[in-house]
């Protein structure tokens, strides 16, 4: 019987796979748990509306991503902190500060998890910084640290 996976089903496939199995696994087991429907023209054309929705939803996505990195490697971001005389701080630089100095430059909330140091920032100065907004995009960007 030929059927699509309306959830991830271990050792069988993923969801929206069209797959064949036995009667009796469908009837039986797969059917009534709601795990999979029957691959009838109907839910093939559902299921390629489907995929094409979210191809384009991805694609969008990538672009909006593309343009906030085009946007932040070109800002000039900079954080406050204390430091003492030598130029060592009280303390260190967090993700945290990085995201609230984008979101005063440039209005946009970052999420700090996605905001990556090399090492962390416990002086003066100008630091590299990565900052995922895609599985495909990485803005790289310079952070100046000033004395407040």
């Amino acid at each position: 019987m030929r059927l699509i996976l309306l959830q991830d089903v271990k050792s069988l496939g993923k969801r929206g796979d069209i797959v064949d199995v036995a009667d009796g696994y469908a009837r039986n087991f797969l059917l009534p748990r709601k795990l999979a429907g029957e691959a009838d023209k109907g839910a093939l054309a559902r299921l390629d509306a489907q995929q094409k929705a979210a191809d384009r939803r991805q694609s969008l996505e990538l672009a909006e991503a593309k343009e906030l990195a085009a946007r932040l490697e070109s800002a000039k971001l900079s954080v406050k902190a204390k430091a003492g005389g030598n130029g060592k701080l009280f303390g260190a630089v967090t993700n945290a500060d990085v995201a609230s100095a984008i979101a005063g430059v440039l209005s946009i909330e970052i999420d700090r998890h996605k905001i990556e140091m090399a090492n962390q920032i416990k002086a003066l100065g100008s630091y590299p910084v990565e900052i995922r907004l895609h599985r495909n995009v990485v803005a790289k960007t310079v952070v100046e640290v000033v004395s407040a």
